[in-house]
């Protein structure tokens, strides 16, 4: 059963396990966390889940209604981290779930550094592991992975600082099963579904933990059982891994999986500097790159192009909204994204917020807003098949910029991005990431973050207490 092989792994992982470039990679995902977490209890989505946890429990916060508000924040911006095989956001859970139990003084966990690196390798391992198995099956069928799967790696990092057992681990992985839920149509409708999907699953992951600690059963065939999680939400999957008596194999879970701890999955997580889905980051790379060229070239008269085309995979491709009425469409928007790319200065939270005061979603009579619309409008998508199959692998988009008139020898211009800005193969260096915390985040004082480099030599209380967190 997975979840027996997942509970042992847990249960077995320890610090001295974990390389020193992964730890870095941890600390590094901790401060991007931070960034959009701090910024993101500022958006309407956060406000809205405070105000409502107020008048639910008369203003009495807990490590559960803290989880829920921090996953919540983490991923109202659209710019926390992700894995592209995995296909979810891991850190928003894991975080999250850190955050919401270490400052509980009900709870007094006294969290040691070794047992939050312990805490957040599980939790990011749970995640993108489950998620490379699942997916594209259970995207496909219609689940937001980082709502779904993010329930389990909530309920592993809260298994691991609990320090639970191998049985009562299997029980909180099998709560969590039960329990996990998000629909990826709340995603494509510009809904704030797609943030309530990761308060949800820290408020079940951590209740799993609890419930398992306290002798709730879960059981241990609730991932790959004959009515489990598979079976019912990623279906194709199951069958296609079954044997003639219908029992699932679970050899499926250690292609993704290194028993022998050698290897970790968080060293692939990508960080992201756009506030847009990331499967529209590739073709605004590509734009931004063309952008500069047509700077070069005294091209940059908007006016003068006909048409622009992005070629690109399958799920980039259905990001087609070309009339964005709110803030979260306009994230799943690729004509949008593209459009305020080559028009606007910036693509920052606060440049955003700028063209939505000056009427972005509304009848406006401002120049910029003007050349957004009108160029959103020049914009054509197709989905390409030779892209399609080098996804996974890479997320490629293609943008090609045509011209009215004759001004250059091709009357065009192209670009092709392979791997978004932020992946491993183009990454964000620990000064961007900075960067975007400074942005976020103007008035924190930066001088804090220096405790996360040497995060060992203290507790997390003591961490997060000069974080004031």
């Amino acid at each position: 059963m997975i979840i027996n092989q997942l509970s042992k792994y847990l249960v077995n992982l320890n610090y001295e396990d974990i390389p020193q470039e992964t730890i870095e990679k941890a600390k590094l995902c901790f401060i991007d966390y931070l960034a959009v977490y701090l910024r993101g209890l500022e958006s309407e989505n956060a406000k809205i889940a405070i105000k409502t946890i107020y008048e639910l429990y008369n203003g009495d916060f807990n490590s559960l209604s803290k989880g829920f508000i921090n996953g919540i924040a983490s991923h109202s911006l659209d710019l926390d981290d992700g894995h592209r095989f995995a296909q979810l956001h891991p850190g928003s859970v894991v975080f999250s779930t850190i955050l919401a139990l270490a400052t509980d003084s009900n709870l007094d966990l006294n969290i040691t550094s070794e047992e939050f690196f312990e805490a957040v390798i599980a939790g990011y391992e749970t995640a993108i592991v489950l998620g490379m198995m699942a997916n594209p099956n259970h995207r496909n069928q219609g689940f937001h992975s980082s709502g779904t799967i993010g329930t389990f790696a909530v309920g592993a990092v809260a298994s691991k600082l609990l320090n639970l057992n191998q049985e009562k681990t299997e029980h909180c992985l099998g709560l969590c099963a039960t329990q996990s839920s998000g629909l990826l149509e709340a995603d494509h409708a510009g809904t704030m579904g797609k943030s309530l999907h990761i308060g949800n699953s820290v408020y079940n992951g951590i209740l799993s933990a609890y419930l398992a600690k306290n002798g709730f059963t879960g059981g241990e065939s609730l991932i790959d059982g004959k009515e489990g999680f598979i079976k019912a939400m990623a279906s194709d999957l199951y069958e296609d891994h079954c044997d003639e008596n219908g029992n699932f194999d679970v050899l499926k879970l250690s292609q993704f999986i290194d028993i022998n701890l050698k290897k970790f999955h968080i060293n692939e997580v990508y960080l992201k500097k756009y506030p847009f889905c990331r499967h529209i980051h590739s073709a605004i790379d590509s734009t931004l790159i063309l952008k500069d060229e047509l700077n070069k070239l005294d091209l940059d008269n908007l006016e003068n192009i006909s048409s622009i085309d992005i070629e690109t995979y399958k799920i980039a491709s259905e990001h087609d909204n070309y009339n964005p009425k709110n803030l979260q469409d306009l994230k799943q928007s690729l004509p949008y994204a593209v459009a305020i790319s080559l028009v606007s200065n910036d693509l920052s939270l606060d440049s955003i917020d700028d063209l939505f005061e000056k009427g972005l979603f509304s009848e406006s009579s401002e120049d910029e807003i003007l050349k957004i619309k009108d160029i959103a409008n020049k914009i054509n998508i197709h989905e390409n098949d030779e892209l399609n199959q080098l996804t996974p692998d890479k997320r490629p988009s293609k943008v090609i910029i045509k011209f009215k008139d004759n001004l250059n020898k091709n009357n065009t211009l192209e670009n092709m991005t392979f791997y978004p800005l932020g992946e491993v193969e183009n990454p964000l260096s620990k000064e961007d990431i900075l960067e975007k915390f400074r942005l976020l985040n103007p008035k924190f004082n930066m001088n804090k973050l220096q405790i996360i480099k040497y995060m060992e030599d203290y507790s997390i209380n003591e961490v997060f207490e000069e974080l004031d967190l």
